[in-house]
């Protein structure tokens, strides 16, 4: 497995990470916790060290997940989790105060919570769920970084930025407090590529790449005919024309690629890899057919230039979350 070096806390990532909101058991219907657990265990055996989940994920539930796989693997693996506005909004409203939504003793006392679900005495990566870069000149969320990781609770603080708002985000990091911004990137949303990963590459902030195949567009695998379990997001995001309107883009994709790429997921993923500025992707990956592909995708290497410039035509500037 590729690694890349997570600049300030010495330590490795696998460029291939593990989104974890799936198997958190709400949101995402269907996950099974002994399938879960044992799917977590395999990418672990497989070279994949970066674990993203939030505490927002079943309440805490993808926390406790993965916290009780990494005890039966044996070995400790890079794990990021996240702390839900005190809102509990996503994204952070333009008119939402940092008092309201990240008041230092809750950024504490979340972090606290996060590691008795991990059942560890210390995060490799804290991230904010949500943020907005008008709280950036505010004192509370500052106190809060430097004493968590004073006290040994939290190696690095990152951001996991809007859904759809990849600039807001950059004036936290130029603070020197946040090591990375985590961001929707995908084939159809290249937004980062004009100002964010120009950023992070000179200032050195780590870019997670979220939202790979967009809920599962990007798979090739959504058409009119899909169907969702009951209570599932999915059954809202995919409204009206949209699964028609994925399919048809998500074809063409695939027609592109070929000759490069089997799949429209194969080329989803070595898209996203294609960029220096990702230090690692996220898919779900709640079934073992499913890492083992990623996997195999990734383990290809990115697109060739050509290709990669050719998936410019593919933008296409939407918000399903609305």
């Amino acid at each position: 497995m590729r690694m890349k070096l997570f600049d300030n806390t010495g330590k490795e990532i696998s460029i291939l990470g593990f989104g974890c909101w799936g198997i958190g058991k709400s949101d995402w219907i269907g996950a099974d916790d002994k399938e879960s657990k044992s799917v977590l265990i395999k990418a672990m055996d497989e070279g994949i060290n970066f674990f993203d989940t939030a505490l927002a994920y079943g309440n805490g539930h993808s926390e406790l997940i993965l916290g009780e796989a990494e005890k039966e693997f044996g070995s400790n693996v890079f794990i990021a989790t996240k702390i839900p506005s005190k809102k509990r909004e996503w994204p952070a409203d333009d008119n939402s105060l940092l008092s309201e939504s990240f008041p230092k003793k809750y950024i504490i006392e979340k972090t606290e919570e996060s590691l008795r679900n991990l059942k560890r005495d210390h995060i490799d990566l804290q991230q904010f769920h949500v943020w907005n870069d008008k709280w950036v000149k505010e004192d509370e969320w500052k106190e809060a970084i430097t004493k968590l990781k004073k006290d040994g609770k939290v190696l690095a603080f990152g951001i996991s930025v809007n859904d759809h708002q990849p600039e807001n985000g950059i004036e936290a990091a130029k603070t020197g407090l946040i090591s990375s911004l985590q961001v929707i990137f995908n084939i159809f949303e290249q937004k980062p590529i004009e100002r964010l990963f120009p950023f992070a590459l000179k200032n050195k902030i780590e870019i997670i790449a979220r939202v790979p195949f967009d809920e599962g567009a990007l798979t090739g695998n959504v058409n009119p005919a899909t169907s969702f379990p009951k209570g599932d997001f999915r059954n809202g995001y995919f409204t009206g024309r949209r699964k028609m309107d994925v399919k048809l883009r998500a074809d063409n994709i695939r027609d592109d690629a070929k000759g490069v790429c089997g799949s429209t997921a194969e080329a989803a993923l070595r898209y996203i890899i294609s960029f220096p500025a990702v230090s690692s992707v996220i898919p779900g990956m709640r079934k073992e057919k499913n890492l083992m592909a990623n996997i195999s995708y990734v383990n290809k290497g990115g697109l060739p230039q050509e290709l990669v410039s050719r998936m410019r035509v593919h933008r296409w500037d939407k918000n399903f979350y609305e």
